[in-house]
């Protein structure tokens, strides 16, 4: 296939969507047929609340409880939304909402052509230098042998390896498919300082892809049975892809994010640093759930929709208490939906900035009466205690966060 990277191998002309289709178009080469429909909402009957991950809606095809009705070779885009990493968000990587590109062997190739493939797709298809690469191998445990397979094929191809034990086995909770996994690793230096160390000693080794060879089924009593049909799942980040290929250090300097960050400094000034990446992330993921048919509410998903609102609010309030989401330029609405296909809903920017400015209004409203019930005698000049942070929350509607946040004034 021809490398989508330019001369200078800088790769600061892959834009996200030609990175995306040659992923795609990649395995769609190699008889995988292409799943759509990627919504963030799970299926009817799964217990969790967001799609986590690109094999979440696959589980029972990689148990071989039933086939798959597109076939044994499959690629994805799927949304996903992990609620563990909304404390994160505001450094340099972590988003609420993001994109993974995954590909699947449903009992048909082995592990070992799984590797392979992700190989010549990093180096030939992306351009990345065998160099910059560096892999990780299962090197067993009480139960389970070493990953002997995936050491012989990355010594063929010519990367080194590191043998970690924890971090190579993969498995989708206490119960369930699981296996070791091979991660492949890019060094990730914009000052061109050479490769240094491996994965586990220097953090300039950033995980990109991970190809998870689901071979056992672990039961109840931590006991490993094999399956019958052993499968290959693969998950890569589309926005940590492209930070790499476009020679960033930071998923908010790709192309993805350009837009909000030109545009949303200007609309409310002094917002700088961790303040307006958790600002620009939380509104896109609003707006991601928004058009998945979510709605705010106290409970459920709508609660997560509800934390991602208010923090991006309480963090715009800090300084200027003025600021309004209804300012937000219709066009970043429009951007999301170009580049976060197949919502289940419409999300046309008029519904998207009503429901948004919906809750500011709500939230504007728990604020005051916050300040109100501050001000009562009893809380006046004394520190509070944790059941007074009980009684506001559990009588008032006032979280912790939201008490000690800066909004409601002194006391």
């Amino acid at each position: 296939m021809n490398a989508v990277h330019d001369d200078s191998n800088s790769g600061k002309n892959i834009s996200t969507e030609r990175t995306l289709r040659t992923f795609v178009e990649f395995f769609e080469e190699r008889g995988h047929r292409a799943l759509t429909g990627s919504s963030l909402l799970p299926p009817p009957g799964d217990p969790v609340l967001f799609t986590t991950s690109g094999m979440h809606p696959l589980t029972p095809y990689l148990e071989g409880l039933r086939p798959h009705p597109l076939g044994r070779r499959l690629v994805n885009v799927q949304r996903c939304l992990r609620t563990t990493d909304l404390d994160e968000v505001g450094d340099s990587s972590h988003l609420t909402v993001f994109e993974m590109l995954g590909s699947w062997s449903l009992g048909d190739y082995d592990h070992g052509q799984s590797l392979r493939w992700g190989f010549e797709l990093l180096h030939d298809g992306f351009g990345i230098p065998a160099e910059r690469m560096y892999a990780t191998v299962f090197d067993g445990d009480e139960q389970v042998g070493p990953d002997l397979p995936s050491l012989e094929i990355w010594g063929e191809l010519g990367l080194p390896v590191e043998r970690t034990r924890d971090d190579n086995w993969w498995s989708n909770g206490p119960t369930g498919p699981c296996g070791p996994d091979s991660e492949i690793f890019v060094w990730t230096c914009p000052d061109g300082t050479p490769p240094r160390g491996t994965p586990t000693t220097d953090p300039r080794w950033v995980e990109l892809w991970n190809h998870v060879s689901m071979r056992h089924l672990r039961h109840d009593d931590g006991s490993l049975e094999p399956l019958a049909r052993p499968s290959v799942d693969t998950g890569m980040g589309l926005e940590r892809l492209v930070t790499v290929l476009q020679g960033r250090t930071s998923v908010y300097e790709t192309d993805l994010f350009e837009p909000w960050m030109r545009l949303v400094p200007q609309l409310w000034p002094g917002l700088d640093g961790d303040s307006l990446r958790l600002v620009c992330d939380h509104l896109r993921s609003a707006v991601v759930v928004l058009g998945d048919g979510v709605r705010p509410a106290n409970t459920g998903r709508g609660y997560v929709l509800r934390r991602l609102v208010r923090r991006l609010l309480t963090t715009l309030w800090r300084d200027d208490p003025s600021r309004t989401v209804a300012d937000l330029p219709v066009e970043l609405v429009e951007l999301v939906e170009q580049t976060l296909r197949h919502f289940r809903q419409s999300t046309d920017s008029g519904p998207v900035l009503a429901q948004l400015r919906a809750e500011e209004e709500r939230f504007g409203r728990l604020l005051d009466r916050g300040r109100r019930v501050l001000a009562r005698r009893e809380f006046r000049g004394r520190p509070l205690s944790e059941q007074d942070y009980f009684y506001l929350h559990d009588t008032h509607g006032l979280p912790r966060e939201l008490v000690d946040g800066g909004l409601l004034g002194t006391w």
